[in-house]
C-alpha cells in the first residue's frame, strides 16, 4: 500500500509541476503582448486547462498501455518514471528552458521498463508505440508548428495589410484571449492525461498482481481490472493540472514569451492558434505530443515571418538541446531508478 500511496502522490506533484512548467505553453504570447496581465492569463490558463483534461483519454491509453510491455510493469516501475520525469523538469524549469514534460515520462517509463525487463528490449513497443506515436511526433510536430505558423501568419497579414495599425492592435488583442484560451484548453486535452494514464497503469498493475485482493472494502474503488480511466483519476488530475497552472512558470513565460521574438497581438493570436490546432488533433489520434514543442516552434515560425534577424537563436539553441537530451536522459534516471528501488 505505501509503494501505491508514493506512485500516487508522485504522479500527482508530478502533475502539478507539469501545470507550472508548461503554464508558459499557453499564455507566454498573450503576456508578451500585454493584452492580459500576468495574473489574468494564469487564471484564464488554470480554467481551460481544467477544462481541457477532462475530456478525452486516448493520450492516457498511449502512456498507460501502449508504449511499454504492461507484464514486466510493477509499482516500483511506474515510481521511478514519474521521479525521473519530475527530477527533469524540475531542473529545466530552474534552468527556465520548456522542454518537454511528455517526453519526460515518456522516456522515464521506457527506462523503468527496460531495468524492470532486465535489458530485454522488446518489452518497450517500437513499431506500434513508441516509433509512430512520439519519435515522429517530436520531429514531425516541431516542423508543422514553424512551418504551418509561418504560414498562417502570411495569410493574416495579407488580409490584415489595408487596415491601419490601431485597428489590427485592437482586433486581435481581442482574438488572443480566445487563442489563449484554445491553446490551454489544448494543453489540458494532451497533457493531463498523462498523467492519468501513469496513474490508471499503477492501479491496472496492482489489481492485475492481486495486491488489492486483502485491503479493507471501502478501497475497491482502487480497483481497476481493466486499463479504464477511474473518473476520480481524471478528476485529481484535471484539478491539479489547473492548480499548477495557476501557481504560473515564470522563468519559462520570460523564455517563450520575450526572449524568442518579441511579439504583437496578430503574431500571438497566429502561434497560438496554429499550436492549439496541432495539439487537439493529436490528442483526438493518442498521440502524447509535445505542446512545448508545438509552441515553441509556432512562435519561431510566426517570428521568422515578421523578421527573420528578429529570432534569438541562440535562445533557440538553448531549447533545442533541452529537447534531444531529454528522452535519453530520462531513460536513464529511470532505468537507474528501478534498479536502486526494484525488488526483482
Amino acid at each position: 500500500m505505501l509503494t501505491l500511496i508514493l506512485v500516487i502522490l508522485a504522479a500527482v506533484i508530478f502533475e502539478y509541476s507539469n501545470g507550472f512548467h508548461d503554464a508558459a505553453n499557453a499564455i507566454a504570447t498573450v503576456v508578451s503582448t500585454r493584452v492580459l496581465t500576468p495574473r489574468q492569463a494564469i487564471a484564464m490558463a488554470a480554467f481551460f486547462n481544467l477544462t481541457g483534461a477532462l475530456f478525452g483519454g486516448a493520450v492516457a491509453a498511449t502512456i498507460g498501455k501502449g508504449l511499454v510491455d504492461t507484464e514486466v510493469v510493477t509499482m516500483t516501475t511506474v515510481l521511478s518514471a514519474v521521479l525521473a520525469a519530475f527530477g527533469w523538469n524540475i531542473a529545466t524549469w530552474w534552468l527556465g528552458l520548456p522542454s518537454s514534460s511528455s517526453h519526460a515520462l515518456i522516456g522515464g517509463l521506457c527506462g523503468a521498463a527496460l531495468a524492470a525487463a532486465k535489458n530485454d528490449w522488446s518489452v518497450i513497443k517500437w513499431n506500434e508505440g513508441v516509433w509512430p506515436k512520439v519519435v515522429l511526433p517530436m520531429i514531425a510536430s516541431p516542423v508543422a508548428g514553424f512551418v504551418f505558423g509561418a504560414i498562417f501568419m502570411f495569410l493574416l497579414l495579407i488580409a490584415v495589410h489595408r487596415f491601419t495599425p490601431h485597428f489590427v492592435q485592437s482586433l486581435f488583442g481581442k482574438l488572443q484571449i480566445f487563442s489563449a484560451a484554445w491553446m490551454a484548453h489544448s494543453h489540458g486535452t494532451n497533457d493531463a492525461q498523462k498523467t492519468m494514464g501513469i496513474i490508471t497503469l499503477a492501479l491496472f498493475t496492482g489489481t492485475k498482481a492481486g495486491s488489492f485482493d486483502h485491503w479493507p472494502r471501502w478501497l475497491d474503488f482502487l480497483k481497476t481490472p481493466s486499463f479504464v480511466l477511474p473518473k476520480w483519476v481524471i478528476a485529481l488530475c484535471a484539478v491539479t493540472m489547473a492548480a499548477g497552472t495557476a501557481a504560473g512558470g515564470w522563468r519559462i513565460i520570460r523564455t517563450l514569451g520575450h526572449r524568442v521574438v518579441k511579439l504583437q497581438p496578430v503574431h500571438g493570436f497566429a502561434a497560438e492558434t496554429t499550436a492549439a490546432l496541432i495539439i487537439q488533433v493529436a490528442s483526438y489520434y493518442g498521440i502524447p505530443l509535445s505542446t512545448t514543442h508545438v509552441i515553441s516552434t509556432s512562435i519561431m515560425g510566426v517570428g521568422a515571418v515578421k523578421r527573420f534577424s528578429g529570432i534569438r537563436w541562440t535562445v533557440v539553441e538553448r531549447i533545442v538541446w533541452a529537447w534531444v537530451f531529454t528522452l535519453p536522459a530520462t531513460a536513464l534516471i529511470g532505468y537507474a531508478l528501478e534498479r536502486a528501488l526494484g525488488t526483482r
